[in-house]
């Protein structure tokens, strides 16, 4: 039987070999960024000396954990960096679902891919110009606070007050990524049956019975995913855009793992402690996906990722 097995597998590959030629570049480049990188892990067990490299220097196990952990910016940063993705995934996980929803409403298709196009074309803005954006616009003497200074006499220091940054983070980053995120559900619902929705309009259900028995419905299955996907990364905050928005004023809000990792490793050159806080950070994530896949698995009949 494990011969017979082993033939037909081997006849399958040989059948469809140009399929796994095609494979190759993926797997090539997988390997050499992905996998192989993995070997500087072992910075995080030991003291390293540039002179020596990393196996010549020597091994001091969970040292640098235990440093991180017992150090006091530990519950700062880990607690800044749960609230902004938690709250930035909490918060941005609707609207584009509610995005895709009303554009599915959309009967003037030229319309539609118009106002597309407008929702879509911020996603490609750098994150750089976007947050130059908001410091422009949240200035002193930006728009915002001129408009605010005619109704109210007041001016507001938006990016000096630590009680606004997260705020202005998430809100900046559902406007910028709201529309491209929408792709996804906007694709599911086109392939949803035409029948089932005229025989919703036959039998007299209006937008929202339609949306509530067709549309969610339909759209399960691809939240369900990118909700584990979304909280299972979780802990991963995209450094560029926080650090590009930290002031000297709002850090005790915008200092996140990521940014320290930055300034402990590559400003301070601390690579073997960056490396283990970097590291940790990385096992939180794990962890956090396979405990929200198994959350997920109960709640929605078994099925998981």
């Amino acid at each position: 039987m494990e011969r017979t097995k082993k033939k037909s597998k081997w006849s399958y590959i040989k059948k469809n070999k140009s399929l796994y030629i095609l494979l190759i570049p993926g797997l090539v480049l997988t390997l050499v960024f992905k996998y192989f990188p993995m070997y500087g892990t072992l910075l995080a067990f030991k003291d390293y000396n540039p002179m020596k490299g990393i196996m010549g220097s020597a091994w001091v196990g969970m040292s640098h954990f235990e440093s991180f952990i017992h150090s006091p910016n530990f519950s700062i940063l880990l607690w800044n960096t749960v609230k902004l993705s938690a709250y930035g995934l909490i918060l941005g996980f609707l609207p584009p679902i509610i995005l895709a929803l009303a554009l599915n409403q959309l009967m003037n298709k030229k319309m539609k891919k118009r106002i597309q196009l407008i929702l879509y074309a911020p996603n490609f803005i750098s994150g750089v110009v976007i947050v130059g954006m908001i410091f422009i616009f949240l200035s002193a003497s930006g728009p915002i606070n001129q408009i605010i200074g005619s109704l109210t006499g007041k001016n507001f220091m938006f990016m000096s007050n630590p009680d606004y940054f997260r705020s202005i983070y998430i809100l900046s980053g559902i406007w910028q990524g709201m529309g491209w995120s929408s792709i996804l559900y906007t694709a599911t619902l086109a392939n949803v049956s035409p029948d089932l929705i005229d025989a919703a309009t036959i039998d007299g259900a209006n937008i929202f019975q339609k949306i509530k028995n067709i549309d969610l419905p339909a759209l399960k299955p691809v939240m369900v995913i990118t909700f584990i996907l979304a909280a299972g990364n979780i802990m991963n905050v995209g450094y560029e855009k926080a650090f590009l928005m930290q002031t000297s004023m709002n850090l005790p809000a915008s200092e996140i793992i990521s940014t320290y990792v930055y300034k402990v490793g590559l400003q301070s050159g601390d690579y073997a402690y960056s490396t283990a806080v970097g590291l940790f950070n990385s096992v939180i994530n794990i962890i956090l996906l396979f405990a929200v896949n198994n959350i997920v698995k109960h709640i929605n009949d078994g099925k998981g990722l």
